[in-house]
């Protein structure tokens, strides 16, 4: 592979299977090979709501951070991701940077890595099952399973959610 490895972090609680499809078919056409994690249940977090399908996705690219966030924002855009309704409230779709290579702190107006994949278990597994071992940029103790091995899952319950048109190493 060749550019900046990204970690991205997707979710959808409307029209779930059909929201992500759309987003993994517009990250492949756009980025080529993908390595995809399993895809998880949890519940709504800050509102009341339907149940999230979530998942990561690793890709490749030579964008720049704020062209890489553009490009993804429209995807969101094009499943209707209505930006007018309030932080915490359903999604089409929400496709989030969780990291861009091996840089840390706040870079170009976005902290990294993102602080969801410290304190949301629907962000920290599926991380931890496509790179179990890779350091957490900017923490030379910890990998993404041994950050996985200290939180606390009782409090954020998942549930893997067996779909056939997701695969991984696509």
């Amino acid at each position: 592979m060749q550019g900046t490895e990204v970690l991205l972090s997707l979710g959808s609680n409307v029209d779930r299977e059909f929201h992500l499809t759309a987003a993994l078919n517009a990250l492949l056409a756009a980025y080529g090979t993908l390595d995809v994690s399993p895809v998880y249940e949890s519940a709504a977090v800050g509102f009341e709501g339907d149940a999230f399908f979530n998942l990561v996705v690793a890709l490749w690219t030579t964008e720049s951070l704020p062209d890489l966030n553009q490009h993804l924002k429209q995807i969101e855009d094009d499943c209707g991701r209505d930006r007018s309704q309030p932080k915490f409230s359903d999604r089409t779709l929400d496709i989030d940077v969780l990291t861009y290579g091996t840089l840390s702190g706040v870079v170009e107006g976005i902290r990294l890595p993102r602080y969801e994949v410290y304190k949301n278990a629907y962000v920290l597994k599926p991380l931890a099952d496509i790179r179990s071992e890779q350091p957490v940029p900017g923490d030379v103790e910890h990998t993404w399973q041994s950050l996985w091995a200290l939180f606390p899952k009782d409090k954020q319950p998942l549930r893997v959610v067996d779909i056939g048109w997701i695969t991984p190493d696509r």
